[in-house]
């Protein structure tokens, strides 16, 4: 939802997805950031509620502090003043299989209400209607990592599927049910435009916690594709403040890269 901000400038859902988003980083040490608005999320909660987090990125960036957001993985703004470099079977086999990783950060086009994830196609394999870029590394990060957050820009019953039309990206109850123990819990928070859904763990499911201002229950009941249950009292999540807005403008993305 979009709303006006004390300094008369409209505030975009970009804006209001990656405010809340940074929040939710307060008190965590090593985040796994995917390209979209993780990007900005993350670089806000560098600046406000976690000024000690550790970025890692897919490419093998470790400790990023880019002048600039960067536009791909492969981005060399990334690797400028970070503190390592590793390669890929380090990345993936030590710093994520080793559980140094507290929150993985990913974005998805479909999610289910075990924190399964769709980032290959929309509608039938072989005749989709959209297809998308695939896994990238979110199968590993899923598995390996203590936590995940996801940021999706659309809440629809189409994007809160109750089935996916694929599942690229295995929850830790799914992937139990094949045999396979990940290290990690699995998605606990999922950012939306209309509020926040939560879940603790195997063998629970995504729950609404929290909505926007502006925002009903009944709203975020109608564009979720499964009976969405409460979390107990649904808070509601207070607006980007000035200086949040500041900083997500001025100093994180002032090209509007990811906030548009």
């Amino acid at each position: 939802m979009s709303g006006q901000d004390v300094t008369g400038g409209p505030v975009t859902s970009s804006e209001l997805l990656s405010v809340v988003a940074s929040r939710e980083l307060a008190g965590r040490r090593t985040v796994f950031a995917g390209i979209g608005l993780p990007t900005p999320a993350t670089e806000l909660a560098r600046l406000t509620v976690a000024p000690g987090i550790e970025v890692v990125y897919e490419s093998g960036v470790c400790g990023a502090h880019p002048s600039h957001l960067p536009e791909t993985i492969a981005d060399a703004v990334l690797i400028t003043g970070s503190e390592a470099v590793v390669s890929m079977p380090t990345l993936f086999g030590s710093v994520l299989q080793g559980g140094h990783i507290d929150v993985g950060f990913l974005g998805a086009a479909q999610i289910d209400r075990w924190g399964s994830l769709n980032t290959s196609v929309i509608g039938d394999w072989d005749r989709p209607s959209v297809r998308l870029p695939g896994s990238g590394g979110a199968v590993e990060v899923m598995a390996n990592a203590r936590e995940v957050f996801v940021v999706m820009r659309r809440h629809t019953p189409r994007s809160f599927a109750g089935a996916l039309d694929f599942c690229t990206t295995p929850g830790p109850d799914r992937a139990l049910a094949d045999g396979i123990r990940p290290l990690g819990v699995g998605v606990t928070r999922v950012v939306t435009e209309l509020g926040v859904l939560a879940r603790e763990g195997v063998g629970d499911e995504l729950r609404l916690a929290a909505v926007h201002p502006g925002v009903t229950v009944e709203q975020v009941r109608a564009a979720t594709g499964w009976d969405l249950r409460t979390a107990g009292t649904v808070a509601t999540t207070a607006p980007p403040t000035p200086a949040e807005l500041r900083l997500l403008r001025e100093d994180v993305d002032p090209d509007r890269v990811y906030l548009r």
